[in-house]
């Protein structure tokens, strides 16, 4: 009993003085209010901080943010901006299985996000220093047994967290300096949510969240693959739920009204599949969608892709989809159906950079199998760079993924979802 005293007498100052280091490094006003502070509590350096440093302690989150129980009673009232969302589903897959463990890999890859402060040079922007609160909700808990009852789960875990208040108010609008007002069909100001996937299949429950705050939602959706394909076609239906898969759910998210038919780019830039023949693109029109091939980045490039993509969805509320097997497998092996021909990491963070001002209500990056990676972590790595710009397979295989989100984030940051009043009436 006396050494376990004395130990805790030990101890104590210890705790204080790391809180004190902590305070030295000038991080406290980057803690979301009301936050408890742990030794591992992520630090955001802003400019001329300390950066390089131990980001590989604590529990992975994306980015290090705040873990936040989002879906348990206790978090169920906690308000934020921004939330990254697990959806580990991969039971809709046709070829490689194991994209349920993307969201483990993309949280593993996304660690030195902020290595050297989080300062996004060509966006001219820090998310993490935006003053929006965001935080990482963890994982909905779906079932691996039963598809049809995972589709609910997941269309429930993220309109929990859509319908919920927002952690911070519209604000004015930077050049009139009029109150903005929510693009919402229901005059809300929600927040935001990034899934982390999961197979393409979770797309279908996520828009049927969507749909219950903004209505018809214009769709950009990076991929190699159409996903509209008939149920009849990609896999035959031989059941009601083997209907609904990775390659069927854009069918039957137009087909339920949740897309806004004519303002959708469908697996635009990345588009290199085969298909059954003509009927497929046919029945991708009847979808409501315009593709952009892979192969067009050698004609147009990055800047007319960029145009094709911004002259389509206009000022709309837009959702993004972002297949990792968008990029080349060169770049991302670990995806389920990996297609040759496709964009470099660099092409897909310029091209996502280029969003820039459009409203993104949410989005989501799928299809990151950190199995088939290599030992370097290519693959998570790009995934959370793109969304934010393993499973620990390897740091540069998953690299592409959360280099991907880094820049969705970027972009979310700097665009407030709200319209002046006048401009809003007269659309």
């Amino acid at each position: 009993m006396h050494l376990h005293l004395a130990f805790v007498a030990i101890a104590l100052p210890v705790v204080l003085c790391a809180q004190d280091a902590h305070h030295d490094h000038h991080h406290d006003e980057q803690i979301p209010l009301g936050y408890v502070k742990y030794p591992y509590q992520a630090q955001y350096p802003g400019d001329g901080d300390v950066t390089a440093d131990s980001i590989f302690s604590g529990i992975t989150t994306f980015a290090r943010l705040p873990w936040v129980q989002c879906l348990s009673p206790k978090g169920s009232s906690e308000a934020f901006d921004i939330a990254f969302l697990g959806a580990p589903f991969d039971t809709g897959t046709s070829y490689r299985p194991g994209a349920r463990f993307g969201p483990a890999g993309i949280r593993a890859g996304s660690r030195r996000l902020t290595l050297y402060g989080g300062y996004n040079v060509p966006l001219e922007t820090n998310p993490f220093l935006s003053g929006q609160k965001i935080v990482d909700c963890g994982d909905i808990p779906v079932t691996p047994y039963d598809n049809h009852f995972a589709i609910k789960q997941i269309e429930q875990g993220h309109k929990t967290l859509i319908q919920r208040p927002t952690f911070s108010p519209l604000g004015n609008d930077s050049v009139t300096g009029e109150p903005l007002v929510p693009i919402s069909i229901d005059g809300k100001h929600h927040p935001r949510v990034i899934t982390l996937g999961g197979d393409h299949t979770i797309v279908l429950p996520l828009l049927r969240s969507i749909y219950s705050a903004y209505g018809p939602i214009s769709v950009i959706h990076f991929d190699s693959h159409l996903d509209t394909w008939k149920p009849s076609v990609f896999g035959g239906a031989p059941s009601d739920q083997a209907a609904i898969n990775h390659g069927t759910y854009f069918y039957w998210a137009s087909q339920e009204g949740l897309i806004k038919n004519g303002s959708s780019i469908a697996s635009h830039g990345a588009i290199r599949t085969t298909l059954s023949g003509p009927a497929d693109y046919e029945n991708d029109d009847n979808a409501g969608f315009k593709r952009i091939e892979a192969r067009e980045i050698d004609t147009i490039g990055v800047d007319g892709i960029i145009k094709k993509i911004r002259e389509t969805v206009g000022d709309m509320p837009v959702y993004l989809s972002i297949d990792i097997d968008s990029i080349d497998p060169a770049f991302a092996p670990a995806t389920g159906t990996p297609e040759t021909g496709g964009w470099s990491t660099r092409e897909l963070r310029a091209i996502l950079r280029g969003l820039d001002g459009l409203h993104i209500v949410s989005a989501d990056i799928v299809e990151v199998a950190p199995a088939y990676d290599t030992n370097a972590e290519l693959t998570t790595m790009a995934a959370a760079d793109v969304s934010l710009d393993k499973f620990i397979v390897s740091e540069s295989i998953l690299t592409p993924f959360f280099q991907v989100l880094f820049e969705v984030l970027s972009v979310m940051t700097k665009t407030p979802l709200g319209k002046v009043a006048s401009k809003s009436k007269a659309n």
